[in-house]
């Protein structure tokens, strides 16, 4: 396989479009297309459908995932002899491990490696879609089913509560809790995130969380927006901040963890997994 026309593809896939490729490359759109034509018919495979953003066709997500593996096989060698190379590692993780426990993990990777982080933000649910596609080489999520191509770690759980201000309580509670929750207003991270629709469903077994609610994607901003009044939402200990109340003591929401990286054998990665795996055995549950 041509390199050359698989980082190009690689490229394509990252910005999204052709002229966004190009300007990455340094070459012409049309280069771009007719290096994109060629890996085609070498292929015999459609790899991308031309929408903007590009979507990869299922033979495009498998070639990605394969491409990807290849360049990072070809850093690591030039790596091992003693090149500047610098080894991308891309990997998806979900916003609130970001926020609190997954940048110290990178802090312990060593820095002699001359790693590039490439991190997405993902919903925990949705990060093996990534792993999927080819978009990363590694990812946090909740899944415990490997991606095709994967191995798995355990690496703990977050604990999630629900916290509102006294205020807030104040002017909506009525009775037991399970009485009021669910109609009162919510802060929401987006609109993959259920888990406060998951903690009403435990106390009413059945109903979920108010229509009346506000997306924040962001997990700092999703925080201060409970602290605001503006609704109550479910917040790991990490997170924490004065002035929120726990509505329901003793009644939390884990979410367990689990690291997916391809079946690789890469220095880089493997000690990026090793880092995030020692972070994780001192900062999750």
């Amino acid at each position: 396989m041509d390199l050359d026309l698989v980082r190009t593809l690689l490229t394509v896939v990252d910005a999204g479009t052709f002229d966004a490729a190009a300007a990455a490359l340094h070459v012409t759109p049309s280069a771009v297309s007719q290096r994109i034509k060629a890996l085609e018919q070498r292929t015999g495979r459609v790899l991308l459908v031309r929408v903007r953003p590009v979507r990869l066709t299922p033979s495009g997500e498998v070639l990605v995932r394969y491409g990807r593996q290849l360049l990072v096989l070809d850093q690591d060698l030039d790596a091992a002899l003693g090149s500047d190379a610098v080894v991308r590692v891309p990997i998806a993780v979900n916003a609130d491990s970001l926020a609190t426990w997954f940048l110290p993990a990178l802090q312990r990777v060593p820095s002699s490696l001359k790693i590039s982080f490439d991190l997405h933000r993902e919903d925990q649910d949705h990060t093996t879609a990534l792993l999927r596609q080819g978009v990363v080489m590694a990812a946090v999520t909740s899944s415990r089913e490997p991606v095709a191509g994967c191995t798995v770690r355990k690496l703990g759980s977050i604990r999630y509560a629900a916290m509102a201000t006294e205020s807030f309580v104040e002017l909506h509670a009525a009775g037991p809790v399970k009485s009021w929750l669910p109609d009162a207003p919510v802060v929401v991270f987006d609109r993959n995130d259920d888990l406060q629709d998951r903690f009403v469903r435990t106390l009413t077994r059945g109903r979920g969380a108010s229509d009346h609610r506000h997306y924040v994607p962001s997990s700092e901003v999703y925080v201060r927006a409970i602290v605001a009044g503006l609704g109550w939402g479910m917040v790991p200990p990490q997170q924490l901040q004065e002035g929120l109340i726990d509505l329901a003591p003793g009644r939390t929401v884990d979410i367990p963890l689990y690291w997916q990286q391809w079946k690789l054998d890469s220095p880089a990665l493997t000690a990026v997994a090793d880092a995030v795996a020692g972070e994780a055995a001192e900062a999750l549950r």
